[in-house]
């Protein structure tokens, strides 16, 4: 049966940050708009700040629809959903509304200094941090999820971006669609990007 909880602490949290990959969804406050589901991994990338507050690493390499749907004026929803591939069967989400911290926020170095230093060190392409503020924080069974092994962390997003100075990455970034705006129009990074501001490690 399914749990809610007050807070994320304890096993709940181990269990988070012990997953190697999750989801995130958002959507437009557009009834005929996109809604979004992607898939997020890199270990260390993910960081519970509290007991109802999260953040994670928004990088370059794809669309930028969550960071468009939580800048949308009065939106700000989102989902986070980890699911164990081994283990216990287990399925965890939290609801709540997000915030995209772009670079030039005067919050970006203590917050990017909350990451391991491992995880992000030489970022070239961390594009924002999403904060996710919990609403609700729940589990459920996921006995109909597979069991399944985790090999390794991918390396090759790291090992393409870090190759880049950071006006490159602004170039490609300039050079890709719906990077600025969403797949409804909304907007969603400000191009050129800010520079990448010292991580505070």
């Amino acid at each position: 049966m399914g749990k809610t909880y007050e807070r994320i602490e304890g096993r709940l949290r181990a269990f988070i940050e012990d997953q190697p990959v999750y989801f995130a969804a958002t959507a437009p406050l557009s009834g005929d708009g996109h809604v979004n589901l992607s898939p997020k991994g890199r270990k260390g990338t993910l960081v519970v700040l509290d007991e109802l507050t999260l953040a994670y690493i928004d990088f370059g390499g794809s669309s930028a629809e969550t960071v468009a749907h939580l800048r949308e004026p009065g939106n700000g929803r989102i989902t986070l959903m980890w699911t164990a591939f081994s283990g216990p069967p287990t399925v965890v989400r939290v609801h709540g509304t997000g915030e995209a911290v772009l670079r030039d926020d005067p919050r970006w170095p203590e917050l990017f200094a909350r990451f391991p230093e491992e995880a992000v060190k030489d970022q070239i392409s961390a594009r924002a941090i999403v904060l996710v503020h919990a609403r609700r924080v729940s589990d459920s069974c996921g006995f109909a999820i597979p069991l399944m092994d985790y090999q390794e962390e991918r390396t090759l997003h790291a090992e393409f971006f870090n190759r880049k100075t950071d006006d490159e990455f602004n170039a490609y970034c300039e050079g890709k669609e719906h990077i600025a705006t969403s797949l409804d129009g909304l907007p969603a990074l400000p191009l050129p990007l800010p520079p990448l501001p010292h991580s505070g490690h």
